[in-house]
């Protein structure tokens, strides 16, 4: 592991742009030794367990290319869709912004996602609530450059449906009010709540807004916990200087029998000054 170390490191000091994919979790048999607790668990174990897979990859051809993007993937669990099949899937995504300001972090992700996916479209993509500094309360303005980006997504048909997470009724009726794509879904977090409050049921129903449920914590996914798996991983660099700016997890699921066929995640990340 060490030789892959040195190489994986000398390949991050070059790099400014880094992308990983853990591919079909269902496909990595030997990697997932155990079920993780949280979805934080899962996602660190994720990366770390892809960044030690794709370092022990690594060609002598690569290290001698140093190229500025490095593409950093579980090369037996990628699996794109049969387009014969595209049909009877259901792909689904939810998109964290993490350390970025730049809303064209939206349109990234999406191209990404099909792309890793053999598709031109994905059927539905909530986007979690963009993270704000401590004591601010999430307003309209600071969703409004990613819902744009959404919308052109929707426009361009690269998303079929777009929706929203943990707005309360407030929220969610000033973007239904301002947005030319009205969201057609909200998600929900029970722990938090317990039961649905009856002004976003009320909201809900009467502009046809689905309300969903999930158990996300709030930060799926910090510059630190990021750097720390990157450091793990990889000892032989320099962490700190590598910041995590979105983050997407998908799910395909077949239509007619609910049941999920694929799911991982992808990440980008950039250098700091590159």
């Amino acid at each position: 592991m060490g030789t892959d170390s040195r190489a994986a490191g000398a390949l991050l000091a070059r790099a400014s742009t880094l992308h990983l994919q853990t591919g079909n979790l269902l496909n990595w048999g030997r990697l997932r030794k155990k079920c993780p607790s949280t979805h934080s668990e899962e996602l660190r174990d994720c990366i770390q367990k892809t960044l030690n897979e794709w370092s022990a990859q690594i060609s002598p051809e690569l290290v001698r290319e140093f190229p500025d993007v490095l593409e950093c993937t579980v090369s037996h669990a990628i699996e794109k869709i049969n387009p014969d099949e595209r049909e009877e899937m259901k792909v689904s995504a939810k998109l964290f912004i993490v350390g970025s300001n730049s809303s064209s972090s939206t349109r990234n992700a999406v191209d990404m996602a099909c792309s890793v996916l053999g598709v031109a479209h994905l059927d539905s993509v909530i986007i979690a609530s963009p993270p704000i500094e401590d004591g601010v309360h999430l307003s309209l303005e600071h969703l409004q450059p990613y819902w744009e980006e959404l919308e052109y997504l929707v426009q361009s048909k690269k998303i079929v449906a777009i929706g929203t997470s943990d707005l309360d009724k407030t929220q969610l009726e000033q973007l239904y009010q301002w947005a030319q794509v009205k969201p057609n879904s909200n998600q929900v977090n029970l722990a938090s709540c317990c039961v649905m409050p009856p002004d976003l049921t009320a909201f809900a129903k009467q502009f046809d807004i689905q309300l969903l449920t999930h158990n996300d914590p709030k930060e799926l996914l910090s510059e630190a916990s990021f750097q720390e798996a990157l450091q793990e991983s990889i000892p032989d660099i320099q962490a700190h200087e590598w910041v995590p700016l979105w983050l997407l997890r998908y799910s395909v699921i077949v239509k007619s029998r609910g049941i999920i066929k694929s799911k991982g995640y992808i990440l980008q990340a950039k250098r700091r000054g590159s």
